[in-house]
């Protein structure tokens, strides 16, 4: 029986990325490089150990599912996005397994949409957003075991971060820092990491609205004092649920980084 493809709504081709059947693709990266603009690439079950770099230009990468697709980098990243115009990536866990200061998944000046994927294992932040021209959409996601924060916004990105899981980061489940950063952080969900669940510092500001931040090993949200939290400091735990942090529900404070020696 045939294997169900999902729709491309491009109107292109749907490309099949298959290690084990030589009628397909190898590997993720090898099929985005003979796509066309409308094109997809569909990712069966496996394990690929594989770079994936997108620049501009839209992408529609869909994995059979995050718990059946792993992509692995030894060397870097497994994904690269920069200055991506559109297009979605979901259903693939990304992960990074070598020693040096790289993320799971890096996204500069993009616009895509990531979607029930998961990031983990990053010696930096699992997922980066940055640049002033970022406003990609990374919603539905599971970020963990990354060796800072789980997902860390900055140098002015506006995304929408809505609806992930970030547990067990040794940081903040969220990040967010500088001038002119401003992502929507709705619904999402900060529990197990090893300081608190959220840190706004740096003059970095953001839309908190109905996330839960519980089980963190400090407070619920932090923010330094020239952080522009929407609601305010003080109204955060009204907006959303930050019960059940041993330190309380947040703190404003100017070394917010002093435990880790920065």
């Amino acid at each position: 029986m045939d294997e169900l493809l999902p729709s491309n709504p491009f109107g292109g081709r749907t490309l099949i990325v298959d290690t084990t059947d030589p009628r397909c693709y190898p590997l993720p990266s090898i099929a985005l490089r003979e796509a066309a603009e409308h094109d997809q690439i569909y990712v069966r079950s496996g394990i690929y150990e594989d770079k994936i770099f997108v620049s501009d230009r839209p992408v529609r990468l869909i994995g059979a599912g995050r718990d059946q697709v792993q992509v692995f980098c030894r060397r870097g990243g497994p994904l690269y996005l920069q200055r991506v115009s559109g297009g979605r990536i979901s259903g693939i866990a990304f992960r990074y397994v070598g020693s040096d200061q790289h993320s799971a998944i890096n996204v500069l000046d993009s616009t895509c949409v990531i979607s029930d994927c998961r990031a983990m294992e990053g010696i930096l932040s699992g997922v980066v957003l940055y640049g002033s021209e970022c406003r990609a959409t990374f919603s539905g996601n599971e970020v963990c075991r990354n060796r800072e924060s789980g997902i860390f916004v900055f140098a002015g990105a506006q995304p929408r971060v809505a609806d992930n899981r970030c547990f067990d980061n040794h940081h903040f489940g969220i990040a967010v820092r500088d001038q002119g950063t401003y992502p929507d952080i709705v619904r999402n969900q900060c529990d197990g990491n090893m300081l608190s669940g959220m840190l706004l510092f740096h003059h970095g500001g953001a839309l908190v609205a109905d996330n839960i931040c519980r089980g963190n090993q400090h407070w619920g949200v932090v923010t330094t004092p020239d952080a522009r939290p929407n609601p305010a400091p003080s109204e955060l735990a009204s907006a959303n649920d930050l019960m059940r942090n041993p330190r309380g529900a947040y703190v404003v404070t100017d070394q917010p980084l002093e435990e880790i020696g920065r």
